[in-house]
C-alpha cells in the first residue's frame, strides 16, 4: 500500500484489506514535508508481530525493505495477552497466585473482579489508549473525563484454584449516550471450559466536577473503531438479567454494616473508591452462610 501526500496523520485509525489479515491498527502521528519519504509501521492482530504497511511519499519511490528494530519490552513479554485475530477483542492468561485465594484455596470474588479490571485496562493499552487512567482517550484526557463503573454482573460457574491458569477474553461496545459496555468470558486454559461470564456498564464522569457527562461523538469515534460492529454479549441473549438495571435495596436493608470508612489504600488512580473495594465491603456484611452477591 502506498499513501501519497505532504502530511499523513494516522491516529487510532483502522485500515481494512481484502487480502490477508484485515483490520490493521495505526497509532501515532506522522507528518512529513513535501518531497520526503516516511515509513509507517503498524501492528497486526498480535502485539509484537510488526508489519511494514506503507511508505508516505511525494514524487519519490518506495524505500527499500528494512529490518524491524522493534523489540518487545519486558512488560510485553511478561503480559500473556494479545488482541484476537480480528483485532476487536483481547485475550490474556493469568496464573492464580497464593495471595489471590481464600481459605478454600480458590480465587476470591475480589480476585475475579480485579482480573476483569486488569484485562480491560490491558485491552485499552494494547490499542493505544492512555496508561494514566482507565482507558481514557485523547479527547477524554483533554476534557478531564474518566470512566467509572455504573454496574457489573458477574457469574462464576467454577472458581479457579491456586496455580490454575485462567484465560479471559474481553471486548467493549457502545451503551447509550453516557456509557459504554464491557463484557468478559473466563475459561479454564487447560480444558477450554467456560468457568464464568461478566458484563458491565461504564459511564463518563468529569474528574474535576465529579458529574456524569454524555459521551460525545468525538470520544465515541475514538474507541468504536476497536469494537465489534454487531452486538456481542458474554451472556446468552435470553439471559436478560445481565442487561437489566440493578433494583434498589429495601430501606432499611435486611443486612447491613455501618461505620465503614474508606482508607487511602481503597482509592484508585481515578481518586475514588475502586469498584472492587465495594465488593469487599459487601462480603464483610453480617449475613447467612449462603447469599447472592
Amino acid at each position: 500500500m502506498l499513501l501519497r501526500g505532504g502530511a499523513f496523520s494516522a491516529c487510532n485509525a483502522a485500515v481494512g484489506e481484502h487480502q490477508g489479515q484485515g483490520n490493521y491498527r495505526f497509532s501515532g502521528l506522522i507528518r512529513r514535508p513535501m518531497g520526503s519519504v516516511a515509513t509507517v509501521w503498524c501492528s497486526r492482530a498480535r502485539r509484537g508481530n510488526l508489519l511494514r504497511v506503507a511508505s508516505v511519499a511525494t514524487g519519490e519511490p518506495k524505500s527499500k525493505p528494512q529490518e524491524s528494530s522493534y523489540q518487545p519490552s519486558v512488560a510485553d513479554r511478561l503480559r500473556l495477552g494479545s488482541l484476537t485475530e480480528d483485532g476487536l477483542s483481547y485475550k490474556e492468561k493469568f496464573i492464580v497466585r497464593c495471595y489471590e485465594v481464600g481459605i478454600n484455596k480458590t480465587a476470591t470474588v475480589e480476585t475475579i473482579a480485579n482480573l476483569l479490571q486488569e484485562v480491560g485496562c490491558n485491552h485499552a493499552q494494547s490499542v493505544g489508549f492512555s496508561t494514566d487512567g482507565f482507558a481514557t482517550t485523547t479527547t477524554m484526557r483533554k476534557m478531564h473525563l474518566i470512566w467509572v463503573t455504573a454496574r457489573m454482573h458477574i457469574e462464576i460457574y467454577k472458581y479457579p484454584a491456586w496455580s490454575d491458569v485462567v484465560e479471559i477474553e474481553t471486548w467493549c461496545q457502545s451503551e447509550g449516550r453516557i456509557g459504554t459496555r464491557r463484557d468478559w468470558i473466563l475459561k479454564d486454559y487447560a480444558t477450554g471450559e467456560v468457568i464464568g461470564r461478566a458484563t458491565s456498564k461504564w459511564v463518563m464522569m468529569n474528574q474535576d466536577t465529579r458529574r456524569l457527562q454524555k459521551v460525545t461523538d468525538e470520544v465515541r469515534d475514538e474507541y468504536l473503531v476497536f469494537c465489534p460492529k454487531k452486538l456481542r454479549l458474554a451472556f446468552p441473549e435470553e439471559n436478560n438479567a445481565s442487561l437489566k438495571k440493578i433494583s434498589k435495596l429495601d430501606d432499611p436493608a435486611e443486612y447491613s454494616k455501618v461505620g465503614l470508612v474508606p482508607r487511602r489504600a481503597d482509592l484508585d488512580m481515578n481518586q475514588h473508591v475502586n469498584n472492587v473495594t465495594y465488593i469487599g465491603w459487601v462480603l464483610e456484611v453480617d449475613r447467612p452462610s449462603t447469599f447472592h452477591l
